[in-house]
């Protein structure tokens, strides 16, 4: 039972400003020091969001809204939460590493596009998950979908031998987000755990994640990694995603994740136009045709969500 009135018209606006900052981050991303790595820049922006998110982390506390800590726990819950926290933190630890490399490698604009392919994944999860079945609209939109990613993922020749392998590099970004999130909304709606407490436990958790795997992996980049953290543009990146982070946990609060991630929709766009004056990239026609393909059916899909829900609403039993 849902512990709050979700209201969906803050969530649809929370939502819109989180397809701002979406738009802005793989500029900022690409603008980082060369030479600086994608898992050395990952780990530095994901230390500048603990750094923005534990402030207001503790300014909740301070003004008495306990959220999760106003709840006694059973151990087995205590043991769920914490399975919870370190799978979703360990998922977007990893996400953060390969957003940070697809964009690089696929470009900001290809990248920003592959990253559409959310929807597809939250629709796969509510599916499998909450059980929610899916209408044969909803179906012909979705092969059409994937159609225009795979369009663009061969660079507009829908030539197997042309598919970069950094575009699904990128298609790993979605899909991860999508099995986080699904799992935070129902954690978001069922305890009284609050956004802005969500946001900081899943970025210590991902910057922990993220230093094991640079201690492990890569131990020859530590250096790099520290050095990282004092670059105008990590601070800046790390500042905007915790933002956008703490935005969307808001939005998705008060409204289904498809819906939320189809309203923001059209951030690639904003990234094409910035992609050229800031990063010098230049915009292919065959970009162009599968982002408005990739737009408008998720605004179908957006749609016929909604229209499925309105009957069933309307349908006593239903």
């Amino acid at each position: 039972m849902a512990l709050f009135a979700p209201l969906v018209g803050k969530g649809i606006g929370l939502s819109l400003v989180s397809l701002i900052l979406l738009g802005i981050m793989p500029i900022i991303s690409n603008l980082r020091p060369s030479g600086t790595g994608a898992l050395s820049f990952a780990f530095a922006l994901s230390v500048w969001q603990v750094v923005f998110a534990a402030p207001v982390f503790g300014w909740e506390l301070r003004r008495g809204t306990k959220g999760i800590f106003s709840i006694d726990l059973s151990r087995q819950e205590r043991r769920r939460m914490i399975i919870v926290a370190l799978f979703t933190g360990a998922l977007f630890g990893l996400s953060t590493y390969l957003y940070v490399l697809g964009v690089e490698k696929a470009g900001a604009a290809n990248a920003a596009i592959a990253i559409q392919a959310y929807p597809l994944f939250a629709i796969l999860w509510e599916s499998l998950f909450l059980k929610r079945s899916k209408t044969t609209i909803e179906l012909v939109l979705t092969a059409i979908l994937i159609g225009a990613l795979y369009y663009l993922g061969t660079g507009g020749t829908f030539l197997l031998s042309g598919l970069s392998p950094w575009f699904l590099v990128s298609l790993g970004v979605p899909f991860l987000w999508s099995i986080a999130h699904v799992i935070i909304k129902e954690e978001l709606s069922n305890t009284p755990i609050t956004p802005a407490q969500v946001t900081f436990f899943r970025v210590a958790i991902s910057t922990l994640f993220l230093a094991i795997v640079l201690v492990i992996a890569v131990p020859s980049e530590i250096g790099a990694g520290i050095n990282a953290i004092f670059q105008t543009m990590s601070a800046i990146m790390g500042f905007v995603y915790f933002l956008e982070l703490i935005v969307w946990f808001y939005a998705v609060r008060h409204i289904d994740v498809s819906l939320a991630s189809s309203i923001t929709t059209p951030w690639p766009a904003l990234t094409m136009v910035f992609a050229v004056p800031f990063l010098g990239d230049a915009i292919a026609p065959y970009q162009i045709v599968a982002l408005a393909v990739v737009v408008v059916c998720i605004y179908g899909l957006t749609l016929a969500s909604l229209r499925k829900s309105t009957l069933q609403q309307a349908t006593p039993g239903a």
